[in-house]
């Protein structure tokens, strides 16, 4: 249990292995949204770094298979990640996530595998 609610990063596949299919990136993308919930039910805010670099890309005119994308995904992830108190990490190869743990680790944040590691948020705090 913790008692204050965690900005959680949910780090996972999103370009890896889809050969830039704009539907195999969707695919993706929905499996680290469907992440989301169970980080808020257990009383944290979830945060995907596309969330944050999609936008970014589209406002530049570009796209995620762009070449500017490299220059706004893994940034994105980066700068988030000093704002984040930890990161689920889902199954799946995938050189953005990787860095993303690796960044966590090198700056003492906790890393889960699974949302059942993530402690849950004192009642306190959860309406």
């Amino acid at each position: 249990m913790t008692d204050k609610p965690l900005l959680i990063l949910i780090a996972g596949p999103y370009r890896s292995g889809t050969g830039n299919d704009p539907r195999a990136m969707a695919s993706n993308l929905a499996r680290l949204e469907a992440a989301a919930w169970p980080v808020f039910a257990a009383g944290h805010l979830p945060m995907i770094g596309e969330w944050v670099a999609l936008p970014v890309l589209r406002s530049a005119g570009a796209g995620p298979t762009d070449p500017l994308a490299d220059d706004v995904l893994y940034p994105a992830a980066e700068r988030l990640l000093a704002r984040c108190d930890a990161v689920l990490r889902l199954p799946g190869e995938s050189t953005g996530a990787d860095q993303d743990i690796a960044i966590a680790r090198r700056r003492g944040l906790p890393v889960y595998h699974d949302v059942a590691e993530i402690p849950r948020l004192a009642p306190q705090w959860i309406a």
